[in-house]
């Protein structure tokens, strides 16, 4: 025996195995099946532990022998743990759920809660809000009493929860509601964790609203899987262990992108993070010439600059929502606040400064004009770059350490 891992469908994109080996169990790995295959797993019993993922968790709960009251309470099991041929099956999601909102500063107590979806996610949530004395619970299904169309009539709602999947990658970029319809809302949580900033949490942080993803919670649960896997009493180190991973993957899967004036030096800068941080390196610009088959300079110059910038989306729409890359956006890309969102979406964002008179010219043709249309240029996107960027760095007269300055301060960013 001796087998630990995650039970489900589609894998292919799951953070659990790199989760616990962070954990310190190499042991862990993702165990895609069937159904049957699945409940031919589970009768066998030749494992340790495991957690269970979609679509099997309410399987797994009529698989294990005994079940803890959570777990029966929300109806789905996604821990189960192996004690001499007797499984016992836990729902961790219920925790993960509960640190996700408190470390983002969220209260349910007292309030007016609106839970989107009726999965199992969405047992979870509700689960969690009735432990956390919220005042009314309002649950939003597509042809439910309270659905898509006659939503907005429920305009006392405060927290707004979101477990449907909805802006998921690779789906990114839509929301499930339109938030400025809620005039009391003061927190937001979205439990996808891919990418880290959905649509949803976009609109709710440009209100000022408290935002809470789904990366936290995915961890949190992880942790306490684990502890229940090897059976350890709870510990006030978990919290310190859940945000010491919960920094290593953020900053393993989120993108660095760079945004600036055109000629800063973004590509430069951006093949060398590539290469210090072995990530994929993509230029827009490059991007673009290799699926449109015409280069930007060609594009604006025969087709206009508004062809350009629609095309700009498109690229931007694609190269966004990926992940563990470091991305050089075109020094205009900033200019559509659609465009602005989709950087920050997936990434953490840089703007690269560098003083006018160095700044390169060829081949671009919206820069041409000499130093006083650089002057112009720069004074319509500086505050668009800012508003953009999490934090700005010089380049300065080197690029390497420029780069070294930039991984610096990205791992260090949460």
């Amino acid at each position: 025996m001796g087998k630990y891992g995650l039970c489900g469908e589609k894998l292919s994109h799951s953070y659990s195995e790199m989760i616990h080996k962070l954990l310190g169990n190499n042991k862990y790995c993702l165990l895609s099946m069937s159904k049957d295959e699945f409940y031919k797993f589970m009768h066998d019993k030749n494992f340790s532990a495991v957690n269970v993922t979609i679509p099997f968790k309410t399987d797994a709960l009529k698989l294990c022998d005994i079940v803890s009251p959570e777990a029966s309470e929300i109806g789905s099991v996604n821990t189960v743990v192996n004690k001499k041929g007797v499984l016992y099956g836990y729902n961790t999601d219920i925790h993960g759920f509960i640190y996700m909102i408190d470390r983002a500063g969220i209260s349910v107590k007292g309030k007016n809660v609106m839970i989107l979806g009726t999965g199992g996610t969405s047992l979870t949530a509700n689960a969690a809000c009735r432990h956390l004395c919220a005042r009314k619970i309002i649950t939003v299904s597509r042809s439910g009493k309270i659905n898509y169309e006659n939503v907005y009539e429920n305009s006392d709602v405060q927290i707004i929860i979101n477990t449907t999947p909805v802006g998921m990658y690779p789906n990114n970029g839509t929301s499930p509601i339109d938030i400025s319809r809620f005039p009391h809302l003061e927190g937001v949580a979205d439990v996808i964790y891919n990418p880290k900033r959905t649509r949803l949490l976009l609109d709710a942080q440009k209100y000022g609203i408290k935002t809470a993803g789904g990366l936290s919670m995915l961890v949190s649960q992880a942790v306490e899987a684990d502890r229940l896997f090897f059976e350890r009493d709870v510990s006030d180190d978990d919290r310190e262990k859940t945000e010491k991973i919960l920094s290593s993957l953020s900053s393993y899967v989120r993108n660095i992108v760079l945004v600036g004036m055109p000629g800063c030096g973004k590509s430069t800068v951006g093949k060398i993070i590539a290469e210090k941080t072995n990530r994929k390196f993509i230029d827009s610009d490059d991007y673009i010439t290799e699926k449109i088959g015409r280069t930007p300079e060609n594009i604006i110059l025969k087709d206009g600059e508004q062809a350009f910038r629609d095309i700009e989306t498109s690229a931007l729409e694609d190269i966004t929502k990926l992940s563990c890359s470091i991305i050089s956006c075109g020094g205009g890309a900033v200019l559509k606040e659609y465009n602005r969102e989709l950087i920050r979406q997936n990434s953490t964002c840089i703007y690269l400064t560098r003083d006018i008179e160095h700044l390169a010219t060829n081949g671009r043709p919206l820069s041409s004009g000499g130093i006083e249309k650089l002057k112009e240029i720069f004074s319509v996107r500086d505050s668009l770059y800012s508003m953009t960027a999490d934090f700005s760095v010089p380049f300065g007269e080197n690029a390497s350490v420029c780069a070294e300055n930039i991984i610096e301060r990205c791992c260090k960013s949460k």
